[in-house]
């Protein structure tokens, strides 16, 4: 049945959820944005004349795409050249979705989104619809096709595994810019001392470049570590410059809610470094080098003026 523009207006007005939705259960914004058009096309199909709550139809069938997406997805990341890393999305990205609770802002923080990646297909969908989206587990048991209780069982199951690996502390934007910047004359001294004193002693630094951008295929574990890594990074270098085409302008911002750096060349966005603050420190540095991740970042960016950048590096 052709749509009528009443019945494209309502899928147009559930959009944005669906868009944030599939982000936070793919990690990629360019797959949610596939999956959500696949449901208009599933919409576009269906009699919707006899769809009593068109939301709850659209979030259905979207879920269950996601889902099937998931599956695929994890057997192409077996296969990924290195570090495995969620699609950064910059401050102010609509497909963040909510942010009214803390809860909301943490389940599209980085590290959740990577460790979303640790849970199975439906605890992940469980945790992402109750967690941000507040669905009640009655609503989530009919889009799974599950008990009302399997929900619960599997939401308890999802949050605790989420819990055990995260180490943030949510802050505001003034002292997240704080936290950069030190982070940035640190990084930038020459020095180890400085970067240690800022880290955990567990920090992490984790980079993904597909294969296409030099990236270590492990992660860089505890201060010290960290710290020789990052003050490698910052150093400049012919090399760098060369690999880049010039100097790369450096500004802070956030990213998924975290305090992030953002390195742009050319008016091109070439890496996204978000940082986890734990509440000893940082604990961990999560940096998206791979171009094909990075593209809706640039548009993003190109759209909005940054002021001047915090350091041009390399």
């Amino acid at each position: 049945m052709a749509l009528t523009m009443s019945d494209v207006d309502r899928f147009e007005a559930c959009r944005p959820r669906l868009e944030a939705i599939a982000y936070r259960l793919l990690g990629s914004a360019s797959e949610a944005e596939d999956a959500v058009q696949e449901t208009f096309l599933r919409w576009q199909d269906a009699d919707v004349e006899r769809i009593e709550v068109p939301e709850a139809w659209l979030t259905k069938v979207l879920t269950n795409l996601c889902l099937n997406q998931l599956a695929s997805a994890r057997a192409r990341r077996e296969t990924y050249v290195g570090q495995w890393l969620p699609e950064p999305l910059l401050a102010g990205d609509p497909m963040l979705g909510p942010a009214d609770t803390a809860e909301q802002r943490e389940s599209v923080s980085y590290a959740v989104l990577a460790l979303l990646e640790r849970l199975s297909p439906n605890e992940r969908a469980v945790y992402v619809l109750r967690e941000a989206f507040g669905y009640p587990h009655r609503e989530i048991a009919g889009i799974l096709d599950l008990t009302e209780a399997a929900s619960q069982q599997i939401f308890h199951r999802a949050k605790k595994h989420v819990a055990e690996g995260r180490a943030r502390t949510e802050i505001d934007r003034a002292a997240a810019r704080r936290v950069v910047e030190e982070f940035l004359a640190a990084a930038t001294s020459g020095r180890t001392e400085p970067l240690v004193r800022l880290l955990t002693e567990d920090a992490v630094a984790v980079g993904d470049g597909g294969g296409k951008v030099p990236a270590r295929a492990k992660a860089f574990e505890g201060a010290l570590a960290v710290a020789k890594f990052m003050r490698g990074l910052f150093k400049p270098s012919e090399a760098k410059r060369r690999f880049v085409g010039g100097s790369a302008e450096v500004y802070a911002t956030t990213a998924n809610g975290d305090p992030a750096l953002v390195a742009v060349f050319d008016g091109r966005v070439i890496g996204v470094m978000c940082l986890e603050i734990g509440a000893e420190g940082i604990a961990g540095f999560r940096n998206q080098v791979n171009p094909d991740k990075l593209e809706r970042a640039s548009r993003r960016w190109a759209a909005a003026d940054h002021g001047e950048p915090l350091l041009r590096a390399f």
